[in-house]
């Protein structure tokens, strides 16, 4: 016996594509990365199998990323690559049984970028799809009271981009959307061993080593990583120790713009919603906020307490789940950063 199709709810990130299904939790949890053969235009992997192949392929071979600063960059990879995971978390479930979908989208993605996003979901099967702005989603997922009149100020920081906003009665008061975030941080990273050592490194070296020692605190406990890649005076395989100073060095310019931009909201915050925030502080979310430090450097400059919330890097994700539950709900108030929805067939802006 077979639903009526199930309530999924996707974080669309940069780096990640993370997929909540109602009663299940995340089920889904992928890299945003598609590989394909240039030469006959086959999709040779997606997700994990092709991130694995980023830097070790044959010259025709490329591992595509369809999603660039938080937008769709690619449409038809981005299509191929929603319809090979929405397949994986579909088995079982006939194709005219459709889903509800919605997906996140930056607080400051285009109209056009929205609708791509959408028309999207549509295609590959959603009988019914959503948009809600990240912060709001991140909030949800982070479990605030999004709904009461009090401030409450979330920092998603994801692949692509980082998403600021201030949040009270189910709306969005003030938000800012900088493309930076981890992506940003791995080029700086890459950039600096380049300039300072002569080193140069791929892109999963550079993911790895922010992962393992990075910082944004440069007075802060030191710590040292082997590092392998191709010497550019040479032109031979060398390995050199890097410190944790060195990477905080390397993205503290990056970082340091997340943090006006926080400022920047905070200066632009009713005084009322101020009040509220010293109270309750400000919560990160995303990939971003588990980089050692970033709390600690926010409160420094901001003198708001700071933390990260619960299972940071899926409060998004949930937080689509249980918007997409509550949906009616959400539309009658006109609140809840529900931007567009689409139907089969048809469009409607809300």
């Amino acid at each position: 016996m077979f639903g009526l199709g199930n309530d999924i709810g996707i974080d669309l990130g940069t780096a990640t594509v993370l997929i909540y299904v109602k009663g299940k939790g995340v089920v889904l949890r992928e890299p945003s990365v598609v590989a394909v053969d240039q030469e006959s235009g086959k999709i040779l992997a997606v997700g994990y199998e092709a991130k694995n192949m980023v830097g070790r392929t044959p010259g025709n071979v490329i591992s595509v990323r369809p999603l660039r600063d938080g937008v769709i960059a690619d449409y038809t990879m981005t299509e191929t690559m929603l319809r090979y995971f929405m397949r994986r978390v579909n088995t079982g479930i006939r194709r005219f049984f459709r889903n509800r979908v919605m997906i996140c989208v930056p607080s400051g993605a285009t109209d056009v970028e929205r609708r791509a996003v959408l028309e999207a979901a549509v295609e590959v099967g959603a009988r019914e799809a959503y948009l809600i702005e990240e912060p709001m989603a991140a909030a949800i997922g982070a479990q605030l009271n999004v709904e009461e009149p009090r401030g409450k100020m979330v920092v998603d920081i994801g692949g692509g981009t980082t998403d600021i906003a201030v949040i009270s009665l189910g709306g969005i008061v003030i938000s800012k959307s900088l493309r930076i975030g981890g992506d940003k941080f791995d080029e700086c990273i890459m950039r600096y061993l380049r300039r300072q050592y002569n080193l140069a490194i791929g892109e999963q070296m550079a993911e790895n080593l922010k992962i393992m020692i990075g910082t944004c605190l440069a007075d802060g406990e030191e710590t040292e990583m082997t590092l392998k890649g191709r010497d550019l005076v040479q032109g031979l395989p060398r390995q050199i120790e890097v410190s944790s100073r060195s990477v905080c060095s390397a993205i503290g310019e990056r970082v340091q713009s997340i943090v006006d931009g926080v400022r920047n909201v905070l200066e632009l915050t009713p005084p009322e919603l101020s009040a509220d925030i010293i109270d309750g502080g400000i919560v990160l979310t995303g990939g971003g906020s588990l980089l050692r430090g970033l709390p600690e450097l926010i409160s420094r400059q901001t003198g708001i307490r700071c933390f990260a919330a619960d299972q940071p890097t899926e409060c998004v994700a949930l937080g689509t789940g249980i918007a997409l539950a509550n949906i009616n709900r959400l539309l009658d108030s006109g609140k809840g950063g529900i931007l567009f929805s689409a139907r089969r067939g048809r469009r409607r802006r809300w």
